[in-house]
């Protein structure tokens, strides 16, 4: 699934193509994504696109009344093409530009979503629970001590909880973790101050490279024949299960949390 670093790429990488263009057709051949993509999505048509936005791991193309909200889902993809580009199997939504481009989206297993806020009103809830978001002042160390008072679910399931904080993907919570030399299975309410500012910190570094080294695929985005996903990352621990830490040379162990792998060094992470 695409995670916050590969949700922003995305949208640095069609911003400069779409944003200020007029919105002339938004044709849909398949409703039936994880909700079914509403009929008044239309009424972005002839709109002025004056924003594009992200909120977690949605996109937020804004007009001026309203907004298109787009998540990729587990398989979906983004791009921008000429109009005239014939449709592959997939392709279900086009946002049709009157630059003669499309903003297209592809998503085999249709888990992704295309929604329609009426002047921003956020109806259904979809961003209403959602937590600050990482790379921003909100999300600090004083807030994450007191979210994790009394908590005893794990660390890491308790940073993957978007009402705590949105994005912290599982690469993502794994990196951060070990960079802060502490053990996934952690209860969360144990967490000290100094422990805090230690993981606030290391979660924002780590989200931080991994779009800046995302900034290679950006030209992805208006390829024709590609499909943009995942970039390649340089990792510590995520994906290296009984591999040597980089770091001390001990292997590194797997356990399973929220039919999630984590995986962490026992002599790095205490």
């Amino acid at each position: 699934m695409p995670e916050l670093p590969e949700v922003e790429v995305c949208r640095l990488g069609i911003k400069p193509h779409i944003d200020g263009e007029t919105i002339t057709d938004i044709v849909v051949r398949q409703r039936q994504l994880r909700w079914p993509i509403p009929e008044q999505i239309s009424d972005a048509i002839g709109e002025v696109i004056v924003a594009v936005e992200r909120r977690s791991k949605y996109l937020i193309i804004k007009v001026a009344s309203g907004s298109i909200l787009i998540h990729l889902g587990m398989s979906g993809t983004i791009r921008v093409i000429d109009k005239t580009l014939v449709p592959v199997k997939h392709d279900h939504v086009d946002i049709v530009l009157g630059n003669g481009k499309a903003l297209r989206l592809n998503d085999p297993r249709r888990f992704g979503a295309v929604l329609w806020l009426a002047g921003d009103q956020d109806e259904q809830g979809v961003l209403a629970k959602l937590g600050p978001e990482p790379l921003t002042d909100d999300f600090h160390a004083d807030y994450l001590y007191e979210k994790s008072r009394n908590k005893a679910v794990p660390v890491k399931t308790f940073i993957m909880n978007n009402p705590v904080v949105v994005g912290v993907g599982n690469i993502y919570a794994n990196e951060s973790l070990f960079l802060s030399g502490i053990r996934p299975t952690k209860k969360a309410g144990k967490l000290t101050k100094k422990q805090c500012q230690v993981l606030t910190n290391n979660i924002k570094e780590v989200l931080a490279a991994a779009i800046k080294q995302g900034g290679t695929t950006l030209k992805d985005f208006t390829q024709a024949d590609g499909r943009p996903g995942y970039f390649k990352q340089s990792l510590y621990v995520y994906g290296r299960a009984g591999e040597p830490c980089l770091t001390c040379q001990t292997m590194l162990k797997e356990v399973r949390q929220s039919n999630r792998s984590s995986v962490y060094c026992p002599q790095c992470q205490k």
